[in-house]
């Protein structure tokens, strides 16, 4: 028989993958076994239907052989094989889908589950082989026929002796170049890691021979080799079993091995829907920060399988940003088994699952909050801060999803609290939530406004991590209950009568401010008489958005642009200072100067800023004592 040609759409898609558009070329394997998988499915079920047609279930199965002495790669499966009208048809035409075809035809019936489509999918066999022999007897045919193309050029029909019912697919692998080492594909390990890592959840044995090594008998160090028939599939993937049955153990030891993790996950999320768009998920929760979380190297993502045949290691349309520590997978039977990985991008039924999964883990963690507060903190320690960055990044727009599941340590409660918690307990009357920023908990407990807003017994955020303000301004209430730094000029616990006081006295000393200010060269915006200090003599409000920490934030950045927060240098009314700098004012209005540039020195080392002129701040401070 002559030499059939493609049709030119077909050639031209051939053409194109015979010299590889597709670097990911190791998946050819993948797509032989779904086709396999596909036969044997649609066999099985012929023999529910037709009384005619007699399947021992236990008996179905894959065999794959490697011919090394001659280059051949053979994937053989005892399913429906293929009459040569099927031949001619399935792989005659590029993307024509058999089992797509087969699908729609009893799309109205139930227990049918087929995976792939043996269009392009089969075609992926020439990025590795440079001739694709198919040999097939169908269950419908006592003739077998023998498919065979070398490439583009076209391809040959002929009979077969091939006795048995079922598909032999023999690919004859390339020779080396410089750039692809295609003689990999005939290494038992290599066959075995990629039946492992693409097909392990085909429900049917795939079958090889191994040849081990082991130590002859009666010898000490002889060994001889032994070849054996092995399963090397797993076929029942762990997440297709009732988690009821599911061991915790058996949980971790999947986790370990299939995501390299040392340690035991701090949660396992196990969920399976049905409906429009069906799909199981099995997800994990680390315990610690993978060491390469924060570097360009770590790409988030799930793996995504479609009935069990893996289609990518990291699909990370899976995943919003700030649930990136995330690992695990899920798995949909809905899903085209395409190479183009680009083509799952614009699924709509990717989209609406990954929607789902960020519900889910959403819901999983506010009932891990409830319910288990020891765990929820601990992983608050470990990512918190990613939900941080992702209520503050994309300009909020995450923010309200988030919110709830913030923590911060409490001034009164001596640990981490929610927003929720916080403004349960608010004071009546109380109006703000109110926070303080800084390096540690220790230092911002002794910042003079922390000191003032406690003696008022309210409770107090702590803020220590660099987004944790910007987070809070994003948020900008909770509840109906502003946020509040109490180092910010708009802070106000005066009362009335301290209000009239402050305001009477910063009037009448109005002139005095002026030399101070002029003094420290005017570095800050005012200088003024507080009420709200209580035993500290100075500190440093700051007077709009930029507050004193953000100001240190910004300029620790590689890109910091020396950015200066608007700031007052407030001085306790109540304190012994005030009248000697009266006093100073009234007779020597040299030393008030220098007694401002050590309260400004001070009012700066309280809020963590560095002091610009430190010798003569030194300088100024002996002189001061010794006087």
């Amino acid at each position: 028989m002559g030499t059939k040609q493609f049709k030119a759409e077909s050639k031209r898609l051939l053409d194109l993958m015979i010299n590889s558009i597709y670097t990911n070329k190791e998946i050819f394997l993948r797509e032989l076994i779904s086709n396999a998988s596909d036969a044997i499915d649609k066999l099985y079920y012929r023999s529910l239907t037709d009384k005619n047609v007699k399947v021992d279930p236990s008996k179905l199965e894959i065999e794959i052989e490697i011919d090394k002495e001659n280059r051949n790669l053979i994937i053989k499966d005892n399913g429906c094989g293929m009459t040569e009208k099927e031949l001619e048809t399935n792989l005659g035409t590029i993307a024509k889908s058999g089992s797509l075809a087969f699908k729609e035809q009893n799309e109205k019936k139930e227990d049918i589950d087929i995976i792939g489509q043996f269009g392009v999918g089969f075609y992926s066999a020439f990025m590795v082989s440079d001739k694709v022999t198919v040999e097939s007897k169908s269950i419908d045919s006592d003739q077998a026929n023998k498919w065979e193309s070398k490439g583009a050029e076209g391809y040959t029909i002929e009979p077969s002796d091939k006795s048995e019912v079922g598909t032999t697919i023999t690919l004859h692998i390339k020779e080396d170049t410089e750039d692809e080492k295609y003689s990999e594909y005939l290494d038992q390990y290599k066959i075995q890691e990629l039946v492992k890592r693409y097909s392990d959840y085909i429900r049917y044995p795939i079958k090889m021979d191994i040849e081990h090594s082991r130590k002859k008998e009666g010898t000490e160090n002889e060994y001889e080799k032994v070849v054996e028939t092995e399963t090397i599939n797993s076929m029942v993937p762990i997440w297709k079993r009732d988690k009821n049955k599911v061991t915790k153990e058996e949980y971790n030891n999947f986790y370990t091995e299939k995501f390299s993790d040392y340690a035991e996950p701090l949660k396992v999320i196990h969920t399976s829907v049905e409906g429009q768009f069906s799909y199981k998920a099995l997800l994990y929760i680390p315990s610690h920060l993978p060491y390469d979380y924060y570097s360009k190297d770590y790409e988030k993502g799930l793996q995504l399988y479609s009935n069990g045949v893996l289609i990518m290691d990291k699909c990370s349309d899976l995943l919003p940003d700030y649930f990136r520590f995330v690992k695990g997978l899920v798995d949909s039977p809905d899903l085209s088994l395409n190479i183009s990985r680009e083509m799952l991008q614009h699924d709509r039924q990717l989209k609406v699952i990954a929607k789902n999964i960020e519900n889910k883990i959403k819901s999983e963690l506010q009932n891990m909050l409830k319910n288990d507060r020891e765990t929820y903190e601990k992983f608050f320690n470990i990512f918190g801060i990613q939900l941080k960055y992702g209520t503050y990044s994309d300009y909020g727009i995450n923010k309200d999803k988030l919110k709830d599941l913030l923590m911060f340590y409490s001034s009164t409660e001596k640990k981490l609290v929610t927003l929720g918690e916080y403004v349960s307990r608010m004071k009546e009357g109380q109006d703000k939530i109110y926070y303080a920023c800084g390096e540690s908990v220790d230092k911002i407990d002794m910042l003079p406004q922390v000191d003032s807003i406690k003696g008022k017994d309210y409770e107090i955020l702590y803020l220590t991590a660099d987004v944790d303000e910007f987070v809070m301004q994003i948020l900008q209430d909770y509840e109906g209950k502003k946020f509040a730094n109490v180092c910010a000029n708009d802070v106000d616990i005066e009362t009335a009568e301290e209000k009239e006081e402050t305001k009477k006295e910063n009037e009448e000393n109005k002139a005095m401010f002026d030399i101070m200010k002029e003094a420290i060269d005017g570095k800050v915006q005012d200088i003024r008489f507080t009420h709200k200090l209580k035993n500290h003599p100075v500190c440093l409000t700051s007077e709009g958005a930029l507050s004193v920490e953000m100001e240190k934030v910004l300029n620790s950045m590689p890109n910091g642009q020396g950015v200066k927060a608007q700031t007052v240098l407030e001085i306790n009314i109540d304190h012994p200072i005030v009248e000697k700098l009266k006093s100073l004012y009234e007779n020597n209005k040299e030393d008030l100067k220098e007694y401002t540039k050590i309260l400004y020195a001070q009012a700066r080392l309280i809020e963590g800023l560095p002091i610009e002129n430190p010798t003569e701040i030194s300088n100024l401070v002996c002189k001061m004592i010794s006087k």
